[in-house]
């Protein structure tokens, strides 16, 4: 069936379709075309490079849109013979919209597989060559730091020191207990990976994972070809490199989340109790990490999920007992997590419904709170403890704001996961030509959907303007994926073979664009998001070396007076037992005298570092 012309309703969508997306990407870039050319000029010696500056990368996009339509003009004229090799090839198809014709994977799936996390690993590797040598930047990633050294220890969290304002640390809870903020799915998963000295590799590893998982996700909506479509992309895209190399909560995330879209969508074409399972326990561990995030994921699919519950007792008559299995399957792991992670609260904040992430909301950054007008709300509970800098980087929340951050997500996620133009035109095909009884794959896409509404309320748009909706991207490349075989297919049958390597083009354009250069016309686009990171990595690369060399002797205690005008470089991290041969402090000298900080350290030696200068030395006296 796969190989067979599709039918005629098929075809004219498709038809449509492709014209819908071809012009829709014209209308994307003819406006930037024209006002970056302007800007430019027809008589500077840089004229070729105009496009490269644009938000869009257009460099190579506009001519391949020009040579498309003689790509659809040449016809194969080899339809016999290519349908004599086609007998020839493996019963499984690698193109099909039939997924009964799937059949059990054979060793062409899974050295794809394979294959695709050996990719997603090593373009991981690639990339952190830039940042070699180099300690994070972002407050969250020593957090996460912060909590795999304490369940490493053995403990969900350490008490506080007792003078505890010198230690207070960014997005780690400090009243009473000394705890990451966080969600411990993260920390977990780093935990293996701190213990032999190499974080990174854990998130790299987190990226060979989930590019597996969706080669075999996308696999089963339509064969091999989609499937290594999908688990390519998402190996090679741009954004999902970068943050592989950030200790943020994004990649463990995936790992939970591809588990459990690989085994739901197992679980609703073969209906066995132990894909339920899977997919319940995926989702759980993508809760541990990020729960808003596991909930928008999640939502169409359980959905879904009660619809069969419902409806299978009348449709295909199946017992009520075998229902009950596959949900208490399903949703078992779920409220055992839930069981656990209420306990964990209790532990650090003496209430198993708080949370410390809210908690620490609550104490630190009220205007950051969830929801809109988030700045009003804040002010309203300010307390004595408020990081005042920081807070007041909130902006309040309001609907022209939302509707702001959807439009810069939505454009960044298409722009990070491949790019924009090639994603857009995708989602165009997907959308006007895949029938709404692959009730699979248009899951995929109701997921991204329900993803973004998750986070309307919330006033940031993200880092690279869609940290929040980041988990979109696999689903994203399975879209993608879907609609290059109906396009595949599509073309085959009409015999219109160069179609299939024009967008196979367009898609290695859009690689290269992200990671290739052509001096002096354009840079790679991922380019500017290293740099941006270099610059704080090595703000805390200069700090530490600084202490490592001139705070002697040793054992030493540096205190940190902080640039009010830095909120997102904080130097006072710490391991949590708080026992390290230099600790590094808060600098407090309304609150503690230089002889009252000489009795609490003892052993230390104290000195003093200025932010906004650069100068060290011995702590001064003071009274």
């Amino acid at each position: 069936m796969s190989n067979d012309p599709p039918p005629t309703t098929s075809r004219r969508r498709l038809l449509i379709a492709q014209v819908v997306a071809y012009l829709a990407a014209w209308c994307i870039l003819l406006p930037v075309a024209i006002c970056r050319w302007g800007e430019t000029g027809l008589d500077n010696v840089d004229i070729l490079g105009w496009p490269s500056s644009s938000y869009w990368d257009t460099p190579l996009y506009l001519p391949l849109l020009l040579v498309a339509p003689l790509a659809w003009w040449f016809r194969g004229q080899l339809i016999d013979r290519r349908r004599r090799r086609d007998d020839k090839k493996p019963r499984t198809p690698m193109w099909t919209t039939d997924v009964s014709q799937i059949g059990t994977a054979g060793v062409r799936a899974w050295m794809m597989a394979i294959g695709c996390g050996v990719v997603a690993f090593s373009v991981s590797a690639l990339i952190a060559r830039h940042f070699e040598g180099l300690p994070p930047t972002y407050h969250d990633e020593y957090s996460y730091l912060f909590q795999a050294q304490t369940f490493l220890a053995g403990k969900v969290s350490y008490p506080s020191h007792e003078a505890p304002r010198l230690f207070d640390q960014m997005h780690v809870l400090n009243e009473g207990r000394f705890a990451s903020r966080y969600f411990p799915g993260t920390g977990l998963w780093m935990a293996p990976f701190v213990a032999i000295g190499q974080p990174y590799w854990g998130h790299w590893f987190a990226g060979a994972v989930t590019a597996f998982f969706i080669f075999w996700t996308a696999r089963e909506l339509g064969g091999d070809g989609t499937g290594f479509v999908a688990g390519l992309l998402i190996a090679v895209s741009p954004g999902m490199a970068w943050f592989s190399n950030m200790l943020l909560a994004h990649h463990p995330t995936l790992v939970g989340l591809s588990l459990f879209l690989f085994a739901f969508v197992r679980w609703r074409t073969r209906k066995r109790i132990g894909y339920a399972l899977c997919a319940g326990i995926g989702l759980t561990f993508a809760m541990y990490c990020r729960p808003m995030t596991a909930a928008g994921v999640g939502l169409p699919f359980g959905i879904a999920f009660a619809y069969w519950l419902v409806t299978s007792g009348r449709s295909v008559a199946v017992p009520l007992k075998i229902r009950v299995l596959h949900a208490v399957a399903l949703g078992g792991p779920i409220v055992l997590g839930i069981a656990a992670m209420m306990a964990y609260n209790q532990a650090i904040t003496g209430s198993a419904l708080e949370s410390p992430y809210q908690l620490y909301t609550d104490i630190y950054t009220p205007r950051h709170v969830y929801g809109f007008n988030n700045v009003l709300r804040g002010e309203q509970r300010l307390g004595p403890r408020v990081l005042d800098g920081y807070d007041r980087w909130a902006k309040n929340l309001t609907p022209r704001l939302a509707a702001k951050n959807v439009v810069t997500r939505s454009i960044a996620s298409l722009r990070w996961t491949l790019d924009f133009v090639p994603l857009c035109m995708a989602a165009i095909v997907f959308v006007l030509a895949v029938p709404r009884r692959d009730s699979n794959a248009w899951l995929m896409f109701w997921a991204i959907v329900s993803l973004h509404a998750a986070h309307i309320p919330y006033w940031y748009d993200g880092i690279m303007h869609w940290h929040y909706v980041f988990e979109s991207g696999p689903l994203w490349c399975i879209v993608f994926a879907v609609a290059t075989a109906r396009l595949v297919l599509f073309w085959k049958a009409e015999d219109r073979p160069w179609m299939s390597r024009w967008w196979a083009v367009v898609v290695l354009s859009a690689v290269w664009m992200s990671y290739g250069s052509l001096d002096p016309y354009w840079e790679p686009r991922i380019t500017d998001e290293i740099d941006s990171v270099k610059f704080g990595r090595r703000k805390h690369f200069s700090f530490q070396q600084l202490i490592a060399l001139q705070a002697v002797p040793k054992p030493a205690v540096v205190f940190v007076e902080a640039d009010p005008a830095d909120r997102h470089i904080d130097y006072v991290v710490n391991s949590p037992d708080l026992q390290a041969d230099v600790l590094v402090a808060h600098y407090l000298p309304v609150k503690y005298s230089t002889a009252e900080l000489q009795q609490l350290f003892p052993g230390r030696s104290l000195f003093l570092f200025r932010a906004r200068t650069g100068d060290f030395g011995p702590l001064p006296m003071n009274r």
